[in-house]
């Protein structure tokens, strides 16, 4: 009698991951992700932002944790596995989505949160923004996804003290893109992460509730610390010299909209005054390079 064998065929990405992390070594103890530079969208899962860790010694500290609580699984399994080491705290450097929910997986597993004093109003303000954010992703990636709020709450600066090195986490100023964004500090690895405060490899956003007398001073603080390694929140960059292409362009805003509302130009009319074109190959220039023109405006009108 012949044996009859039953295959049985399961869909393979019931044991596929969402995601492959590709690292970028700074230093012996810096690693980086790069994420894409687009907004939220089907393709890229929602990895749309840097994430670095750095090892402080006998655990890690992670600078921000990534959109969905399923990417923060599988990156904390990725660094456990290639560092044998455990992430023990989790900066968050704004109140974006993109930063922030992330961390409800590392905080279910023991990781103590640090953010911004502002950040927990900021949430609360903007908890449907979460949920608009993660609409074009899957249900299955976007499962268990919670928002939470900081343990640890920074004013100035926060220092983390590890067996090898210690880690500043510093609010440059009042407030650069948001009024969250702080930017983390290694001085033994002349290292530093900006978040939002640094744009690369896209067009940065000037929102509403942006600064930019704030942002720039922001810049300046990042010049003067003298970091060989400056790590923007988007972008590939991080060179020493990486906050530049960012302090230019908002110089220039800064001067071409005052110039525009000091000549009593009509809001309509205002790209008339708006010369950025030396940008305009950086992604998503035509899609904000107008509406952060405008916002500024609008800020100057209601001073």
């Amino acid at each position: 009698m012949k044996k009859i064998i039953f295959f049985i065929f399961l869909p393979i990405f019931a044991f596929a991951n969402f995601f492959t992390f590709k690292p970028v070594a700074i230093t012996k103890d810096i690693s980086c992700f790069i994420g894409d530079f687009n907004p939220i969208m089907k393709e890229n899962r929602g990895f749309v932002s840097n994430v670095c860790y750095i090892d402080i010694g006998e655990s890690l500290v992670l600078l921000d944790s990534g959109s969905t609580y399923n990417f923060a699984k599988e990156l904390n399994e990725f660094i456990e596995k290639s560092t044998n080491k455990k992430i023990e705290y989790v900066v968050v450097t704004n109140y974006h989505g993109d930063r922030l929910l992330g961390a409800s997986f590392f905080k279910q597993n023991g990781a103590i949160i640090i953010g911004d004093s502002n950040m927990p109003k900021m949430i609360d303000e903007h908890s449907e923004r979460y949920l608009r954010g993660l609409q074009l992703l899957s249900e299955e990636l976007k499962k268990d996804t919670t928002i939470i709020k900081p343990d640890l709450h920074v004013d100035k600066e926060y220092v983390i003290k590890g067996s090898k090195k210690s880690v500043k986490v510093i609010k440059p100023s009042e407030g650069t893109q948001t009024t969250t964004d702080l930017i983390v500090y290694s001085k033994d690895d002349s290292f530093i992460f900006t978040g939002n405060t640094i744009f690369n490899g896209r067009f940065l956003n000037y929102a509403e509730d942006s600064n930019i007398d704030e942002w720039i001073k922001a810049l300046h603080v990042v010049a003067n610390l003298k970091a060989k390694y400056v790590m923007g929140g988007h972008g590939d960059d991080f060179s020493k010299d990486s906050y530049k292409s960012t302090l230019k362009y908002l110089k220039l805003l800064k001067n071409q909209v005052k110039e525009a509302l000091a000549n009593d130009i009509d809001p309509a009319d205002l790209s008339k005054n708006i010369h950025t074109d030396e940008f305009k190959s950086i992604p998503h220039y035509e899609e904000l390079y107008m509406r952060n023109a405008r916002n500024y405006y609008n800020q100057l009108e209601w001073q």
